[in-house]
């Protein structure tokens, strides 16, 4: 094991706990800290790159930002599911609707996540990875949906490596069923499976890419309690 803290993060090994809410936005992981989490402590604030432990409901929970796209998210998950023995990552994002059927604040659960990145291949491997979330983490998410009435969507999202798009591209993701548009998923769940670690991805719809509609920066930051409180009950 790599010694901790490491170059990207002050935190040493033992104090970020098992199960990680991972916003891309570090004033996102701030404001989850803050307003859910009983005594949040800020154990890590290297490159501005926010994380928090603390309590929800007794359990012990870490936040901590990804940043945005394949490249930050695959550092930072990589060296949490490494260095620092989390189990589980759940990704707390905003994404792009491209199901015509979406609108904004729904919550997508994304079951499996396809890629126009290279990440896969860094693991050098003989094909095509399929990479997915975990399936235990999905069930969680459901489950408290149901409970709560909550309308989610499970299915594809596709994680691009770059964020403006031409409507073209965004066409032909959306015809081979994508219901979204994010940035980090994809390197998440490859780094999951590498490490034989759990990860899912939550995303609250922000922008509809059909239609123009979208959330304001602040509501981007505050607005989708209800994806978090979804994360939050899921922590083991």
């Amino acid at each position: 094991m790599t010694q901790t803290p490491t170059i990207h993060n002050a935190a040493k090994c033992g104090e970020i706990a098992r199960t990680v809410l991972m916003p891309g936005d570090p004033l996102r992981a701030k404001y989850i800290a803050e307003k859910f989490l009983t005594e949040p402590e800020l154990i890590s604030d290297v490159r501005n790159i926010y994380c928090y432990t603390g309590r929800y409901q007794g359990k012990e929970v870490s936040v901590m930002a990804s940043g945005m796209g394949a490249g930050s998210m695959s550092i930072y998950s990589y060296e949490l599911f490494h260095f620092y023995n989390v189990d589980s990552i759940i990704r707390v994002g905003s994404a792009g609707g491209l199901h015509p059927s979406l609108h904004l604040r729904d919550i997508v659960i994304a079951i499996a996540s396809s890629t126009d990145n290279g990440y896969a291949a860094h693991f050098e491997l003989p094909g095509t990875l399929a990479p997915c979330a975990d399936y235990s983490l999905i069930e969680k998410a459901v489950a408290y949906a149901k409970k709560h009435d909550i309308p989610v969507r499970v299915g594809p999202v596709i994680s691009g490596e770059g964020f403006y798009y031409s409507d073209e591209w965004l066409d032909k993701w959306t015809k081979m069923g994508m219901l979204a548009a994010e940035m980090e998923s994809a390197a998440l769940y490859m780094n999951a499976a590498e490490a034989g670690k759990k990860a899912v991805a939550l995303c609250t719809i922000s922008d509809l890419m059909f239609n123009g509609k979208s959330c304001s920066t602040k509501e981007r930051q505050e607005s989708f309690d209800e994806m978090l409180q979804m994360a939050l009950s899921m922590v083991e």
